[in-house]
């Protein structure tokens, strides 16, 4: 009985997802019986469909574009390379592109409905074919808005810390897109926390995407096959987050020939092998990295110790993939990704006293895809995927003469199962209608303590683990009204249910453009998003001690508005995108822990109670307003951009601040960043990054006096006890003070030899390349003056990375 009430509130949230699975397929019906009827009405019309792929490789190619040039007409490959244009019976010539590859032309005599497939190769050109560029993708004529593509070789060729390259810290470079602190890999959108971005690898949401405690991400750039950041004008599609969703898929694997790819930089190496299982049927990816911090670390922490102690760091990641291709309608893919670090320090004293500690954190993603091609007009994909984040803290210390010891074990984490249905319906090139439905069971493990000594002494939280569903169902078109107005409507309906607690939100979206002239449009967007996840940080740097927790009935969900207008043009002459856009973001019922409160507090050592954040954070609003200007170059001899942000982030909580509204700490008033990528031939690539963001909004002490401590007596208010005498510090407005402006530039160049059967690279590069000193956190510093016999007090800065070498090697065959 105590299993069925346990997983009684969670039955309940996959029953209602079952009502969505019905609703959905009775909209479906719907659908497919209105537009057949309409398609039937327009005779003598057929369907020319298939799949691009890369040529050598059979890599599907996401977001290529088909057009037909004779009507000025077209379509666009989905995430999985399938395309569908539906056109009166006639003879055409049809044109396949995609950034970075020759361009594919094509005749068509269409007399009935065909099958074909563009295989695309890569281009080896560096000067652009102005005729060529016309048929491009155009930002102007696209209907979404505040969404950006980032090819995978500008990310590979952008020099980057210590070597190791980093899509996160490439999404910094974007506009709207706030950093972290120094080095760090933690961005905000628009004004939203680093729990508000919805983090996708091959479908499966990642929670913590961060090594070395911030510094590096996750993501191994060697795997990946695109990236894609949308930050508002969402489309109905995504769901659950409120500020952006960075969307990254894995290379499907080589189905032609076995290749890989080999590099050995200053902290890491890394590999990839893929080829065919089968040749033209299946394939297989997989790639990993391991640091050596720990390796090059310990001579220098032996000597510090003087023997006497070990310690180190270290993080790996592993990707694999597996794609198999049943039939021409039917494709299988399993994908996974299993990363994790570790911190550790072994303390040995001359007694035979050890002491022992050690961080650990890791992810661990599966997904298990099917592909469906049902008919030339219609797509599906279903997803089972499973995704697992854990946190630990191990520590021991022991004194061998008193048989005396004392051990604590922490844990913490989150973990989804996820059954996801999408499904693609292209009835005409006026519409691409998307629906589907989804159901999540979360698990929630807040804390689990395990305290034990040899005094008799033995503690145990047990927390009893959380689980709630999540559950929603989505319908949107991309609907071309006439050749100038152009719309992608949609709505999606939220549910989520735990404990005896449930939330049902509608989530309307829509984005529009209007061709004001040739290659010019003026665009606009509004999206309602809710959150039922709650990410607890008195830090905002992602570090693995932030805790998960879900929405309750005293914690609503997190609720966003954002409306967007802009304009966007094309300059195919100059291989130029330019986009202008405005913005505004409402958020309700957002999350921070109350004053004095933090992790560390949240499960006492000396306490075995069930952690209680409820009892920690506060809720409160927050609003966000700005401009964003973005200049994109993808290909050509010269590519790279652009991009400026001036934006506003206030927030305002009844209980902080004395209930006035504040400056967030990652409002910046003015973000810049400035990235180029010079191929002076097919041999040597120079790269430059430069950037330059308003300082952080931080609390610092205006002021500082001395009092007594204060304990609450046992009666009357004359009964109460004073303490031990203190110091007390006023800290004024909170986050009143700013750091000074970041600023850095990053420089690279790259040496490329090509053989007959290999590829080797190596690179230099220079990170912080005129060595700023950015501010990475400030403290007061009181000392004595013996020159004027008085105690002073000094604001002093620390600063992390001053001007860093870095040196990498390639070898890719």
């Amino acid at each position: 009985m105590r299993f069925l009430n346990l997983f009684a509130p969670v039955l309940k949230g996959q029953i209602i997802a079952l009502m969505y699975l019905n609703m959905t397929k009775i909209l479906i019906i719907s659908i497919f019986g209105l537009l057949s009827f309409q398609t039937s009405a327009q005779l003598a019309k057929f369907t020319m469909s298939g799949t691009i792929y890369e040529s050598g490789s059979m890599e599907t190619i996401p977001n290529a574009v088909i057009v037909c040039t004779d009507l000025n007409t077209g379509a666009s490959s989905n995430a999985f390379g399938f395309y569908s244009i539906t056109l009166p019976a006639a003879s055409y010539k049809m044109l396949c592109s995609y950034v970075g590859y020759d361009e594919q032309a094509f005749s068509v005599d269409l007399t009935g409905s065909i099958i074909h497939d563009f295989y695309l190769t890569r281009s080896s050109q560096l000067e652009t074919v102005v005729v060529s560029a016309e048929k491009k993708e155009k930002i102007s004529e696209e209907s979404r808005m505040s969404t950006i593509d980032i090819p995978i070789d500008q990310i590979k060729n952008i020099p980057a810390l210590l070597g190791e390259k980093d899509v996160l810290k490439v999404v910094q470079l974007m506009p709207g897109v706030q950093k972290g602190s120094e080095g760090s890999t933690g961005f905000y959108v628009r004004g939203g926390g680093p729990d508000q971005n919805l983090i996708i690898l091959d479908d499966a949401p990642v929670y913590n995407v961060n090594h070395l405690f911030g510094f590096f991400s996750l993501f191994n750039g060697d795997a990946l096959k695109s990236v894609e950041l949308t930050k508002g004008g969402f489309p109905a599609r995504y769901g659950g987050r409120l500020s952006s969703v960075l969307e990254m898929r894995m290379k499907d694997g080589n189905k032609e020939e076995l290749t890989g790819e080999v590099g050995v930089g200053l902290i890491s190496t890394r590999f990839t092998l893929e080829g065919p299982v089968k040749k033209g049927k299946s394939s297989f990816l997989i790639s990993g990295r391991r640091t050596y911090i720990d390796i090059l670390l310990q001579p220098l922490i032996r000597a510090a110790a003087e023997g006497e102690g070990t310690g180190g760091y270290y993080f790996y990641d592993f990707n694999a993939k597996y794609h198999h291709v049943i039939d021409d309608k039917n494709k299988l893919y399993v994908s996974s990704y299993f990363g994790k670090d570790r911190f550790y320090v072994r303390e040995l004293a001359g007694d035979g006293d050890v002491s022992k500690g050690a961080f650990k954190w890791g992810n661990a993603t599966g997904t298990l895809r099917w592909n469906r091609i049902h008919n030339d007009k219609t797509f599906s994909n279903t997803s089972l995927i499973f995704t697992n984040y854990q946190f630990g803290i191990d520590f021991s210390d022991e004194v061998e003469d008193e048989d005396y010891f004392v051990k604590l074990r922490y844990r913490s984490g989150i973990r989804d199962y996820i059954l996801k249905y999408d499904l693609d319906f292209i009835p005409n090139p006026k519409h691409y209608i998307r629906l589907g439905a989804s159901s999540t069971l979360h698990r929630f493990k807040p804390s689990a303590i395990v305290i034990k000594s040899s005094e008799d002494y033995n503690e145990e939280n047990s927390a009893e683990k959380i689980y709630s569903a999540e559950s929603g169902i989505y319908i949107e078109d991309d609907w071309s009204i006439t050749n100038k107005f152009k719309v992608n409507a949609g709505v999606r309906l939220s549910h989520y249910h735990v404990l005896d607690t449930g939330y049902f939100r509608p989530e309307p979206r829509i984005s529009m453009r209007y061709m004001i002239g040739k290659d010019l449009s003026a665009k606009a967007s509004y999206a309602s998003m809710n959150q039922y996840l709650l990410l607890l940080s008195n830090t905002g740097a992602g570090l693995p001690t932030d805790l998960w927790v879900p929405v309750t009935k005293n914690l609503r969900p997190q609720h966003s508005k954002q409306v967007a207008g802009g304009l966007a043009k094309d300059l195919p002459k100059l291989n130029l995108m330019i986009s202008l856009e405005g913005y505004y973001k409402w958020m309700e019922n957002t999350v921070a822990y109350r004053d004095g409160a933090s992790f560390l507090q949240l499960g006492e050592a000396g306490s075995a109670e069930p952690l209680n954040w409820e009892a920690n954070v506060t809720a409160g609003k927050s609003w966000s307003y700005g401009a964003e200007l973005f200049i994109q170059r993808k290909f050509g001899r010269l590519t790279g951009w652009i991009g400026y942000t001036l934006s506003y982030t206030k927030m305002q909580f009844d209980e902080l601040n004395f209930g006035k509204e504040f400056f967030a700490r990652y409002d910046r008033r003015h973000d810049a960043s400035l990235v180029l990528i010079y191929k002076i031939n097919d041999n040597i690539t120079l790269s430059g990054t430069w950037v330059y963001g308003t300082g952080q909004a931080i609390s610092l002490p205006l002021a500082s006096f001395n009092t007594y401590g204060h304990t609450p007596g046992f009666g009357s208010s004359s009964e109460a006890q004073f303490g031990d005498f203190v110091n007390a510090e006023d800290f004024g407005e909170k986050n009143g003070f700013r750091m000074k402006p970041y600023h850095r530039m990053d420089i690279g160049i790259q040496f490329r030899k090509q053989k007959k059967t290999c590829e080797r690279t190596f690179e230099l590069g220079l990170y912080n390349a005129y060595s700023r000193l950015n501010p990475y956190y400030y403290f007061i510093d009181t000392y004595y003056d013996e020159n004027t016999d008085e105690i002073r007090t000094d604001l002093k800065q620390i600063s992390l990375f001053p001007i860093i070498p870095s040196v990498s090697w390639t070898y890719k065959w």
